[in-house]
């Protein structure tokens, strides 16, 4: 058999140049017998762009960083049979370890199925798991399917970890003639693309667990609300929909049952307040987005106020697995409280980032350091901010915490929809705070006093701080206004906005006193507080930071140690840049 070329062409993929790669490896292969095909993002998302080389069915190399200059000699390697000659293109065993390393349900298709064909996902079970439930003889009740979700002990992914089953039992009990099915794909957290990675690289696992859902509760038509930030997962999600329906997936009597379902797609403008369940739905029904009083809950009184259920993207892409194996199969991974699977999304300063999916009860070491790579450029690690502007910064000193709901909520943090930020010693943590407070400050709807001007002045003070105009009683005044607006906000977007801000202050309490009384930061990140200096020890003469300083705050004579006027200089850094002696430090 001759050789099968895919290339990675998820958003990472793309925009690190596999378009490009695709190309030049169609016109190197015109007239060969090598086919040329595409796939989703496997997570590997450093190492992109990325070419995997199969013979039938099995991997036999795995290329990284391909470059268009590198078609000819693929295609070459390819035709002969020889791809030995590719060595220096493969991944490092230290790298394939990523990959190795991971349990993966919700991501088991994500790299290796063709996206955009629905022959490639029922190849690789797609569609299994309808099927035994809408079989004729011996398939299974709406509430067997239940049954079976709440065995697997499956929870909400999209962050409050709320039981899966019992929604869709409230909404299936619920009186209605009209129930609705509804997919929160409208992922905001700054650094977060599981969601967007599910859709890009296996639309129809989203597709058929979201029917299955549908049949549980007696939905006849199923929404999926997705960003419009997100346009490739959207055209992907539109062909799918579109196979599904002419295969009789999707429509009027699916698969020869009773059971009829249809599918609406609804672009998101993009508000982080969508992301909460009752503004999504306000969304939905053409309302701008703002969160709703609850009680009644969606599962009573939803979309158009009938019975309808929320779950996010990851928590559908695990249902047709959970049917497939049984709920014990996936109850028998995790913890006690939390069963299963979760998706991260590892960024920031990570030497290997992407998408992780480990078992729960691994520690943020295990993701970090053994999956993760560690620190890049050799520093020190200092914080990982897990849940997004809803969740918390945790300390190097909680590194051994493992990875469940109780845990990481005994830090102060959250798991949310499954965002990891890894800082290391150059982070400020008074800046950090600020960033999440100013994306939350932003995305508040306005809707409530708590909310709407609480994070305002929050943000105002953290500013301040990081100006070096912060005052005595500061840290003290964040305190209290975070605890006010945790409680007295409407939804959960205000309650958790406070949690980046007392966990940094909870654990980081020292930064902000020396951002206030000492008018110094310690990482050396806020640039109002820089302090640049000249170890004369280290200082060569070589003049070359003069030369580069933009206001002369420079001085010296050439080959003799030179000073900096901290009342003339304007902390640009180009000074420290220039040294090529590592002799201008900053504090």
């Amino acid at each position: 058999m001759s050789i099968r070329i895919a290339v990675g062409q998820g958003s990472c993929g793309i925009a690190a140049g596999a378009g490009k790669v695709y190309d030049a490896l169609f016109a190197a292969l015109q007239g060969s017998e090598v086919s040329l095909g595409v796939v989703g993002c496997i997570g590997m998302c450093w190492l992109e762009p990325i070419v995997d080389l199969y013979r039938d069915h099995t991997l036999q190399m795995r290329l990284v960083q391909v470059k268009p200059e590198d078609a000819e000699r693929i295609a070459k390697a390819c035709c002969h049979g020889d791809l030995s000659a590719l060595n220096d293109l493969a991944i490092s065993e230290e790298d394939a370890a990523f990959l190795t390393k991971q349990t993966r349900i919700a991501l088991r298709n994500c790299g290796l199925i063709d996206p955009n064909s629905l022959e490639s996902a029922v190849e690789a079970g797609g569609y299994s798991a309808l099927r035994k439930v809408l079989a004729k003889q011996d398939g299974m009740t709406p509430e067997e399917v239940i049954a079976c979700i709440k065995e697997s002990g499956l929870a909400g992914r999209g962050g409050a970890g709320f039981p899966t089953w019992f929604k869709w039992n409230a909404a299936r009990q619920s009186a209605g003639e009209e129930k609705y099915l509804i997919c929160n794909a409208d992922e905001g957290d700054p650094g977060a693309f599981m969601d967007r990675a599910v859709i890009e690289s296996d639309p129809h696992t989203l597709i058929e667990g979201m029917l299955i859902a549908a049949y549980a509760i007696g939905a006849k038509e199923a929404l999926v609300y997705v960003r419009a930030e997100y346009p490739l997962a959207i055209k992907r999600l539109h062909a799918a929909l579109a196979q599904a329906k002419e295969a009789g997936y999707v429509g009027r009597h699916i698969l020869g049952s009773d059971f009829s379902c249809e599918f609406r797609v609804k672009a998101g403008a993009g508000a982080f307040v969508c992301g909460e369940e009752t503004a999504l739905i306000e969304s939905l029904e053409g309302n701008r987005g703002m969160p709703r009083l609850k009680p009644p809950f969606p599962a009573a009184a939803g979309y158009w106020h009938q019975p309808s259920n929320i779950n996010n993207v990851e928590t559908f892409a695990n249902v047709s697995w959970i049917i497939d194996h049984g709920g014990a199969a996936f109850a028998a991974m995790g913890t006690p409280d939390s069963k299963g699977t979760k998706v991260f999304a590892l960024t920031g300063k990570i030497r290997r980032g992407g998408l992780v999916e480990i078992p729960m009860g691994k520690t943020l070491r295990d993701v970090i350091f053994d999956i993760g790579g560690g620190i890049r450029d050799g520093k020190d690690f200092k914080a990982v901010q897990m849940g997004g502007p809803s969740g918390g910064c945790i300390p190097a000193s909680l590194l051994d915490t493992i990875i469940d709901y109780k845990a990481l909520g005994a830090t102060g943090a959250i798991m949310g929809s499954g965002g990891m930020v890894v800082m290391d010693e150059t982070t400020c943590m008074v800046s950090m705070a600020k960033f999440f407070l100013d994306f939350t400050a932003e995305e508040s709807c306005g809707k409530c006093v708590h909310c709407r001007i609480g994070t305002k002045r929050m943000q105002e003070i953290l500013t301040r701080i990081t100006e070096g105009k912060g005052r005595k009683g500061d840290v003290e005044l964040l305190e209290e206004l975070c605890n006010a607006i945790k409680d007295g906000a409407l939804c959960g977007l205000g309650q958790t906005a406070p949690n980046p801000v007392l966990t940094t202050i909870r654990y980081f309490r020292d930064e902000f006193t020396a951002h206030i009384e000492e008018q110094r930061c310690p990482a050396g990140s806020c640039t109002a507080l820089r302090r640049y200096t000249i170890d004369p020890a280290n200082c060569k003469g070589c003049t070359l930071c003069a030369k580069k300083c933009p206001v002369n705050a420079i001085s010296g004579s050439v080959k003799a140690p030179h000073r900096i006027d901290l009342d003339v200089c304007i902390r640009c850094g180009q000074c420290m840049a220039a040294c090529k002696f590592h002799a201008i430090q900053v504090g």
